[in-house]
């Protein structure tokens, strides 16, 4: 059985690389995708995920452009890690395709009530539009099997010291998703920043004549660590192979906080005491919420399954 999903996106690089997997595995059925400013501003992103399906092969696939910024605050681009035009300079025709004159927030709900069995929302980007949605439409929770999201830490940030960029450019939204009562799993950086691809395969598949073994290579190609050198990540892709694969990814269901304020704030806050701390035993605690968390991959098991999707 294949698992519907709806993608809500940002289309950078590495959610380019998502979509390339969902479209391509037959265990994964996309029945839309929604776009949201993140990596590159809201046109830019509707414009990179219809090209990208076009290099996909995709059916028709409906795509709705959704928030352009965050909840609160003013969006910001991630040009300096995705290029001016969130994928890195990788050459592809404009795309035929047009985006759906129905919004975001309510392409999900007719999706979402018009299914025969509960789907799965992947969030690879802010989650602005699932909090507008949850928020607007709570009848449409009983429709959700889970939350599977790109997102947050245990551990290290990259955005800042202790956040991770989806969650700090819109912690509230993310906040807003974690007390949705919505079964939710978060494969964050401690996996994220582990799943990458041989920088030979990397070249080889950049070098192949047809256009999706070539896109796919030359997105790798574009992953960089700050010194400037090769990484090959995989990215928000890894999100979509654990619901194909599961067993590559260790998790763990631990109490998960957003912080909202101070240098912290985006924090994604990850309970891993084993005892009661002090907070507990007083009663002074935050509010928390049992999220199914990625703490450790099966780096190759992961590689393996993403480019038998993507590069046959």
């Amino acid at each position: 059985m294949s698992t519907a999903v709806i993608l809500d996106v940002d289309t950078g690089v590495d959610d380019a690389l998502a979509i390339l997997f969902a479209v391509a595995h037959p265990d994964i059925d996309v029945r839309g995708i929604t776009c949201v400013a993140g990596n590159a501003g809201l046109e830019q992103v509707v414009a990179n995920t219809l090209r990208i399906l076009d290099a996909a092969g995709a059916p028709d696939i409906p795509v709705a452009a959704g928030a352009r910024r965050p909840l609160i605050e003013a969006a910001r681009s991630a040009s300096q890690v995705h290029g001016a035009d969130g994928l890195g300079g990788v050459e592809l025709a404009a795309s035929a395709r047009q985006a759906t004159s129905e919004g975001a927030v309510s392409l999900m709900r007719r999706l979402l009530l018009e299914s025969a069995e509960p789907m799965t929302l992947v969030a690879l980007a802010p989650q602005t539009n699932l909090a507008l949605l949850l928020r607007t439409h709570p009848e449409v929770v009983p429709h959700i099997e889970r939350i599977v999201f790109m997102g947050g830490s245990a551990s290290v940030g990259n955005a800042t010291a202790v956040a991770e960029f989806n969650v700090w450019h819109d912690p509230e939204a993310a906040a807003i998703v974690l007390d949705s009562g919505v079964p939710c799993y978060m494969y964050g950086l401690d996996v994220f920043n582990h799943v990458s691809v041989p920088f030979e395969t990397a070249s080889s598949l950049a070098a192949r004549t047809d256009v999706g073994g070539r896109v796919v290579g030359e997105l790798l190609g574009n992953r960089v660590k700050a010194a400037g050198d090769y990484s090959g990540l995989i990215g928000d892709a890894g999100a979509v192979c654990a619901i194909v694969d599961p067993d590559a990814v260790h998790t763990q269901v631990l109490p998960v906080r957003v912080e909202l304020a101070g240098h912290s704030r985006g924090q994604t806050v990850v309970d891993r005491r084993e005892v009661p701390g002090e907070d507990l035993l007083h009663g002074i605690q935050h509010t928390t919420v049992g999220v199914e968390v990625a703490l450790g991959v099966d780096a190759d098991r992961m590689i393996r399954l993403f480019l038998a999707a993507v590069a046959p």
